[in-house]
């Protein structure tokens, strides 16, 4: 029945329709505006995917670091997405993935979440019952080796801006023994690495704060501490109060849902995690099957370690078994770096479009 080297799995596969449509070449996609970079709205109460991929091509001067961060991304992360590319001079004629699209973490939707093997932050603020529930997403970076960020619950308590920061003896110890002594306590400016604001946790020396170096953002490279950008970090401090709940979890697997398609987002485990990669996809896998009927068969249970032993961190269809899926269904969008840090992005003048719509200074411009 079927001839030339096709076989049965491929019959099966057309069958189930689990080949992507043909991908329209990149030249024929119309270039949009990017999505929002950290606000997400939720459908429903069962929506765990949020976003879509992106794909942006750089300028002439143009490293993944600038594009990491107009675009709400991380470096680690796109690093990551697009390992083939050079991350100092990508060049105008690369395009570059942004992975734009996340997979919730599988715990309580309240508070602060901090996902340090995904080095992203989750917030979900209250919404008056009867509306959707809302998340903002940020990048972070994280604890390096030998100063691991903690893992478990706390909460924020206490807050503040311009912080003075009274430096650990631990972390003078170590300048001191690399040549580069620290006072006992840094005043606030622009030598001040926790930044303009600062949110103190249940945790006795650990903090979200910003960075006077934003370019280590989405990296291991505090003492422990958790770092935002510093435009993100004026926002969730504004957002966040004392008292609020913070989880700390490590999972570098996440399987969500989005439109009835099933996602496995895959990140390199942490080089001193204490759980193999196996072990941590055995009991994602466990997780699923409790909160789903069908479970996984074992060809994409296959298919998912496949998918994590390249650890891209891009959430990808389980049932679609082709490795150009994501880049088939990425927006092509334009460029929006700035030389200008003070300058607003297309991302922010949209946020104030969007602000001053819902006021009703604007009309709605038709989609």
């Amino acid at each position: 029945m079927l001839g030339g080297c096709a076989t049965f799995e491929d019959f099966l596969d057309t069958m189930r329709g689990d080949r992507p449509a043909r991908a329209v070449p990149l030249a024929e996609r119309p270039v949009e505006h990017p999505i929002l970079a950290n606000h997400f709205v939720l459908e429903s109460p069962e929506q765990s995917v949020i976003g879509m991929p992106q794909i942006v091509y750089p300028r002439a001067d143009d490293t993944l670091s600038d594009l990491a961060r107009s675009y709400g991304l991380g470096y680690d992360e796109l690093i990551a997405a697009n390992p083939t590319v050079d991350p100092w001079l990508p060049g105008p004629s690369t395009p570059v993935l942004l992975p734009t699209q996340y997979v919730l973490p599988d715990v309580p939707r309240k508070g602060v979440v901090l996902n340090i093997a995904s080095k992203r932050l989750f917030y979900y603020p209250e919404v008056p019952e009867g509306q959707a529930q809302v998340v903002k997403t940020y990048p972070i970076g994280i604890g390096r080796v030998g100063w691991e960020t903690p893992l478990g619950a706390t909460k924020v308590v206490s807050k503040a801006r311009d912080p003075h920061w009274y430096v650990p003896a631990s972390v003078r110890r170590e300048h001191v023994e690399q040549g580069n002594p620290l006072p006992a306590v840094v005043p606030p400016g622009p030598d001040n690495p926790l930044g303009s604001h600062v949110l103190k946790l249940d945790m006795p020396g650990y903090l979200i704060h910003g960075t006077n170096q934003p370019y280590g953002v989405g990296m291991r490279v505090s003492h422990g501490c958790v770092r935002l950008y510093p435009e993100n970090i004026e926002l969730l401090y504004e957002l966040v109060e004392i008292g609020e709940t913070v989880t700390i979890i490590n999972e570098p697997f996440l399987i969500g849902e989005l439109d009835g398609q099933v996602y496995f987002e895959g990140h390199q485990p942490l080089e001193d995690d204490a759980l193999s990669a196996e072990e941590r996809i055995t009991s994602l896998f466990a997780r699923y099957k409790e909160r789903s009927e069908a479970g996984l068969t074992k060809r994409d249970k296959d298919h998912v370690r496949a998918i994590a032993s390249v650890g891209r961190g891009v959430p990808a269809r389980i049932a679609v078994h082709d490795s150009d899926e994501v880049f088939a269904r990425a927006r092509l969008v334009h460029n929006i770096v700035t030389t200008d840090p003070e300058a607003p992005t297309l991302i922010e003048v949209r946020e104030m479009i969007d602000a001053a719509v819902r006021e009703g200074e604007l009309e709605a411009e038709p989609m």
